[in-house]
């Protein structure tokens, strides 16, 4: 079952029941192609995974030095060949967290990830994937994708599709270390999984 829950009163969450009203009326999800090129706009699968990055803004605590100051935004970064088009920025622009803007940017390397607190990893860097976990390791970063492997190689969070649907394989180990406290409303209707499974 997704995490969406009222957050706030008014458009932003009427925005989001709307979303996830077509994603209920479509019932079957359509997959993306791994290593396809970004979409002009989004499919239904990533608009409902976007939700998801939405709701994990809001269902994580970050460590208070993970934030530069007390108003710094909360960022959620896509890294690699983006499937989101427009979709995230639109439905996270105006929104808060904890009195906290969010903010969504884009990287083409995970060098450059400094001040990212929720990252998607594209299926286009599946490729270098071990590399790139190494890298973030002990970062209060939360990290997430949709390769197939990526609990397996140190990933946090897995968008896995089962049935027509997306469902969460969750590793908290590594959200553990990284000093995250992931909220039981993520874990609850989630898989937890542990080093080296999926």
């Amino acid at each position: 079952m997704a995490v969406l829950t009222r957050i706030s009163a008014g458009r932003g969450w009427d925005r989001l029941r709307h979303a996830w009203a077509s994603f209920v009326a479509l019932g079957l999800l359509c997959a993306t192609a791994p290593g396809a090129s970004a979409p002009p706009a989004a499919s239904p699968e990533y608009q409902v995974k976007a939700v998801f990055l939405f709701n994990f803004a809001q269902f994580v605590e970050w460590p208070a030095q993970a934030f530069r100051e007390a108003t710094s935004p909360l960022i959620i970064g896509v890294l690699g060949e983006d499937p989101f088009g427009t979709y995230l920025d639109d439905l996270v622009n105006g929104e808060k967290v904890g009195g906290r803007p969010l903010a969504i940017r884009r990287y083409r390397r995970a060098e450059d990830l400094s001040g990212c607190h929720i990252v998607f990893i594209c299926r286009s860097e599946a490729g270098h994937l071990d590399k790139i976990m190494a890298g973030l390791k002990g970062r209060s970063l939360l990290t997430v994708s949709d390769i197939e492997t990526f609990t397996r190689q140190g990933g946090m969070v897995r968008f896995a599709m089962e049935n027509g649907r997306v469902r969460l394989r969750i590793n908290p180990e590594p959200a553990k270390a990284a000093e995250l406290t992931i909220s039981s409303k993520i874990l609850r209707p989630g898989t937890i999984v542990t080093a080296g499974k999926d």
